[in-house]
């Protein structure tokens, strides 16, 4: 076998190969190639990089190692920490790569999280795979699936890839609650969805707009709309203080009188 190549079989019997070389006494593996000389070739290209001082611009589609692990070994290289994702620290941020001028921005806080939970893309989206379930990346900043950008939430500098903690803005962080600014005033206009949106009331505070939500909710599941409405959940209120706010709440009479 060629230097750190090793030959390995699938269980139909297909024989591949797959490579790894060592870096400051780890074991590192680069993947798995279809023939020994591409799988050595990645070996050879992981020591050029580890030696060299190419940059994450420097990829090309013609070296045999992904991406991915191209990332991985340079930030191993300059930062002298590997992680199992294509992440490159800097000094109180880091990238999270998908290309060359494809990468996502996060603060260090978030660096152990995503070191070892992948992001995918699909539709624009993106999600990790946590405890077998995808789960999109905006819910670790109490944004809700629903959100629409510009209108629920914002990127303060303008960089929809910046997941910084300091570049996000909630707006609205509440089912059916929407801001508004009314003859000078902040006001909280709370909408819900049957066959077409039905106002609910406009209202004083977030909270109030958020628990005449839940009252709405429940009024119609009394009368027998059978839909699975999400609710709110407002922290840091007492049982008893939320109970007096929903019974003092006034419901738009539409809802009231709403009948399947």
């Amino acid at each position: 076998m060629l230097t750190g190549v090793f030959k390995t079989t699938k269980k139909d019997g297909t024989v591949y190969f797959r490579s790894s070389f060592t870096y400051n006494n780890k074991h590192i593996s680069l993947g798995s190639f279809p023939t020994e000389w591409a799988a050595h070739t990645a070996y050879a290209e992981a020591n050029n990089i580890m030696t060299s001082t190419c940059a994450i611009e420097d990829y090309a589609d013609v070296f045999t190692i992904s991406f991915e692990k191209y990332v991985i070994l340079i930030n191993l290289r300059d930062n002298g920490m590997y992680c199992k994702t294509p992440i490159y620290l800097k000094e109180k941020f880091f990238y999270y790569y998908f290309s060359k001028k494809e990468y996502l921005i996060f603060d260090t806080d978030d660096l152990f999280y995503y070191s070892s939970h992948k992001i995918m893309r699909r539709k624009g989206h993106l999600f990790v795979a946590d405890y077998g379930m995808q789960v999109n990346i905006l819910s670790r900043y109490g944004i809700k699936n629903y959100a629409v950008p510009g209108k629920d939430y914002l990127f303060i500098n303008g960089n929809p890839s910046d997941f910084r903690y300091e570049n996000i803005t909630i707006i609205n962080k509440y089912h059916g609650v929407t801001f508004l600014l009314k003859d000078g005033k902040e006001r909280f206009k709370t909408k819900i969805h049957i066959n077409g949106d039905f106002l609910i009331g406009v209202f004083d505070s977030e909270t109030e707009a958020a628990i005449a939500y839940n009252k709405a909710v429940d009024i119609l599941k009394k009368k027998g709309l059978k839909k699975n409405f999400s609710t709110n959940y407002i922290e840091g209120l007492s049982p008893k203080k939320y109970a007096e706010i929903y019974s003092d709440l006034k419901i738009a009479k539409k809802i009231q009188e709403f009948e399947i």
